[in-house]
């Protein structure tokens, strides 16, 4: 398999699993990787993801694009990528913790981008080559110049050139950089944290979060009259209230 996963509590580990090619992105790993963000989506059991990658190579290098001219030669069926789009595109429900163990690069660093929280390990590099082949960062080039300031986006994107993780924690694009050997345990710690939380109010801030950052505060706002309601309402704000007086841990349901 391309893709390995493993549940270990409320927590699903997605392992990129194509060390031999950096964990290079194919169409079959883009399609388990799709299968899988839809069955944690669909499992009420998963309140958080954990990505990562196989090896001490890479997290991910990008397209395998082998694979994928290899695909188009052969017209095979296409394959559905509802959820890896739907991820890419930072509209992926249930928080997800990238866990660098090594480098991403091109589409390997799109994918970190849109994770929720990023764990790197110290010996991990990070960038968009694209302009080395003569081409362009197609997600990555949109995506960072929201997240960092413009010239340090620019400076990434016409170069081509990697940054360390110490630098993409100080510009904020990793959360934690730790020992290589620690990244998945740290990773899964964040999860953890998080999975403890009531899952209708932990889905509402990601979703609000993430569109006042690409939409703006007043669509965030309009949004939020929407998720007030559903999460305020709801049985388990009920549960958190009352399990705080008996001084007691919450037993959440999501309804």
């Amino acid at each position: 398999m391309d893709l390995l996963r493993r549940h270990e509590g409320s927590v699903e580990i997605l392992t990129l699993n194509r060390p031999d090619q950096r964990n290079a992105l194919s169409p079959e790993l883009i399609s388990q990787l799709s299968l899988a963000l839809r069955d944690c989506l669909d499992d009420d059991a998963v309140r958080a993801v954990v990505l990562t990658g196989a090896g001490d190579r890479a997290f991910c290098a990008g397209m395998d694009l082998k694979a994928f001219a290899a695909r188009s030669e052969s017209s095979g069926p296409e394959s559905d990528d509802t959820h890896f789009r739907m991820f890419s595109h930072g509209e992926y429900p249930k928080p997800v913790i990238g866990a660098a163990n090594a480098t991403a690069v091109a589409g390997g660093f799109e994918l970190l981008l849109s994770c929720d929280v990023v764990v790197a390990s110290d010996k991990a590099r990070f960038g968009i080559p694209e302009v080395k082949r003569g081409l362009f960062a197609a997600g990555g080039g949109i995506t960072l110049p929201g997240r960092i300031p413009l010239a340090i986006a620019l400076e990434l994107g016409l170069t081509g050139d990697l940054i360390d993780a110490e630098r993409a924690c100080a510009l904020g694009l990793v959360n934690s950089v730790v020992p290589a050997e620690d990244v998945v345990g740290v990773a899964l710690e964040f999860a953890r944290r998080i999975g403890e939380n009531g899952p209708l109010g932990v889905l509402a801030t990601k979703k609000l979060m993430r569109l006042a950052f690409t939409d703006g505060v007043t669509a965030a706002r309009a949004a939020q009259a929407a998720e007030h309601p559903k999460v305020f309402e709801s049985e388990d704000a009920l549960e958190g209230a009352r399990a705080f007086a008996e001084k007691r841990t919450p037993q959440w349901k999501g309804r």
